[in-house]
């Protein structure tokens, strides 16, 4: 056994983590040159130690740990003296460690999550590298060797850009708040009230999952890792009360996406669109809710619409839980999320402080037990839990942000982007839809090979500018890139939650995966119903008219989930799935 698998190591390099994400927001402001080295520093024993298994892995692992340490070390060192070469790189010794530290991110990335992301990276490397030998628009005039490597790693460029600072002090907090709240019974919580409030209707067993994978997913903002914990007891209780194995697979995948739309977390992509946008946090977290809610009304739409072809039971009487424990296990996240909310509207404090303030409200409640009160015995364990957890998190989202920092830093050097944007612009003859479309494939596409979060930022940095040149506003076109880029989740032939759900059920995946695309139709047709009803992430503003767009929304949505999943014939059913698109997509009221 490696000294690097001893718990302890790993408990104390969690707390480390967590304190030193704190402890920047708490002391005020740090340079960028320091706060973000050290931030990757601390993810690099998680990204190539934690889960090393094998003689090779570990001791590959270990060098590679060792460099990267030193050079994000001898980068936050030196700060004062790499601000003043304005991104050049000034020795050989220097341009040894640039090559190292894109080299290690692009390594990481490969190791948490696969080969796409960084071959996506390593791709545009080349194109910084070598573009200039490129014929016609798509070539560029060309960079010097150590100007564009000092770009991406010795000034805020690449590797230490704004998207590396998002990481840095806003989604590593909320990371480590979610980690605090799955330490503790937040998590019973959740599937307490879900089955109170659903368990006893037709399909209620289905209703529990998309009631607590909402709750759930609003916190961790993963859909693997929402499959992987709701649906570990609400895959059992479905297929119990005899629903089939497809269906019952198709409502946890369907429903755990819906997390990365959720406000707060939002898989991280909220954060993220506060950098590239400029649009504060509270005003994205409320033009968000309502397609958020509107995308889970249409999942509960589709369990009643499969619940009049099969016999969707509620959950048994004797399995609910009881009004005591219901009110006790519930106050675990919402004194946390009362606090975090609090802190964001009423006392005007930023998302990242307002969450460090909840994430201590966590820690305290992980004192406390469901069944006994005050636990002091077991508060150690439950920290421990979320110092490890947090860290592994932290960890996985960091590695994924900093690689796409190289792509978005490659854009910006060589001015591709510029060039891409051009290319939609002309592709679709000036026109918004056709755009619209061709950002919806390439999302798509890009979403099947890349975590959502760097699909949406490669994704937005090309197309976004296309789209707010053809009229739309910033945050509308942000929103819409962000949930196209979701659509991997659900739809073949790379569908992780419907892989995951399947697996733990034992079904087919691609009979999963067809089931999971009528129930998340809405996934599909809100971020369009989000351009031709604006008014639809208008709540701050508009709160009226946002109330009537969502009522349109929801009636079309309904209509269309009764005309693909109903149980009536052939030819209504498509006269309902056009009535739909007529309600979301003109101005006609039916």
């Amino acid at each position: 056994m490696s000294d690097f698998s001893r718990p302890v190591l790993w408990v104390a390099l969690g707390v480390l983590t967590c304190v030193f994400h704190l402890g920047l927001i708490f002391y005020g402001l740090v340079p960028n040159l320091v706060s973000r080295p050290l931030h990757m520093a601390l993810l690099l024993p998680w990204v190539f130690l934690f889960a090393a298994t094998g003689r090779w892995r570990i001791i590959s692992g270990a060098v590679i740990t060792v460099i990267g340490l030193g050079c994000c070390f001898w980068v936050a060192w030196n700060h004062q003296m790499l601000r003043n070469q304005y991104g050049f790189l000034e020795s050989t010794g220097q341009v040894w460690i640039a090559v190292a530290l894109l080299l290690i991110a692009i390594e990481g990335a490969r190791r948490m999550i696969g080969w796409p992301l960084p071959i996506v990276a390593l791709t545009a490397l080349a194109y910084g590298l070598f573009g200039q030998y490129l014929p016609g628009e798509f070539g560029h005039s060309g960079t010097p060797l150590r100007s564009f490597l000092g770009t991406l790693t010795i000034a805020e460029g690449g590797l230490w850009g704004s998207l590396t600072g998002v990481s840095v002090s806003v989604v590593a907090i909320f990371v480590i708040f979610g980690a605090v709240l799955n330490a503790g019974e937040a998590g019973q919580g959740f599937m307490n009230v879900a089955s109170a409030a659903a368990g006893r209707l037709k399909g209620g067993a289905a209703k529990v999952s998309v009631l607590s994978s909402a709750l759930f997913g609003s916190i961790s903002g993963s859909a693997s890792a929402n499959v992987a914990s709701t649906g570990a007891i609400t895959l059992p209780a479905m297929t119990k009360l005899g629903y089939p194995k497809r269906l019952a697979a198709a409502v946890e995948a369907v429903a755990s996406s819906g997390g990365q739309i959720m406000p707060p977390l939002m898989g991280a992509g909220a954060f993220v669109m506060v950098e590239l946008t400029g649009v504060p946090y509270t005003q994205i977290m409320i033009a968000a809710i309502l397609p958020a809610l509107l995308y889970f009304f249409a999942v509960w739409v589709g369990i009643n619409a499969y619940a009049g072809r099969y016999d969707l039971r509620g959950v048994p009487e004797y399995e609910r839980p009881g009004t005591r424990d219901v009110v006790i296990t519930s106050a675990f996240f919402l004194i946390p999320f009362t606090v975090l909310l609090s802190a964001m509207f009423a006392l005007g404090f930023t998302p990242q402080y307002a969450a460090c303030l909840a994430v201590l409200a966590g820690i305290v409640a992980l004192a406390f037990d469901g069944k006994q009160g005050l636990n002091l015995a077991q508060w150690p364990g439950r920290l421990a839990d979320a110092a490890v957890n947090a860290g592994k998190q932290v960890a996985m989202i960091g590695s994924i942000i900093i690689c796409a920092s190289i792509i978005i830093g490659v854009l910006g050097i060589t001015g591709l982007g510029v060039k891409l944007t051009s290319v939609i612009l002309s592709g679709s003859g000036g026109m918004l839809w056709p755009a619209l479309l061709l950002t919806a494939l390439a999302c798509l596409l890009l979403g099947m090979e890349v975590p959502t979060t760097a699909a949406y930022v490669i994704c937005v940095s090309v197309a976004g500018p296309a789209l707010i040149e053809l009229g739309l506003e910033p945050l509308q076109a942000h929103l819409f890139v962000f949930w196209f880029a979701l659509l991997s989740t659900i739809t073949p032939p790379v569908c992780g939650a419907v892989f995951i759900a399947a697996g733990m059920i034992g079904e087919n995946w691609l009979k999963v995966a067809l089931t999971a695309m009528a129930l998340g139709v809405g996934l599909y047709l809100i971020p369009l119903g989000m351009i031709a009803n604006p008014r639809l992430i208008d709540l701050g503003g508009s709160p009226a008219l946002a109330l009537i767009a969502t009522l349109r929304m929801a009636l079309g949505l309904s209509l269309i989930s009764y005309g693909l999943i109903g149980n009536a014939t052939a030819g209504l059913r498509m006269a309902l799935a056009l009535m739909g698109l007529v309600v979301i997509f003109s101005g006609i009221w039916i």
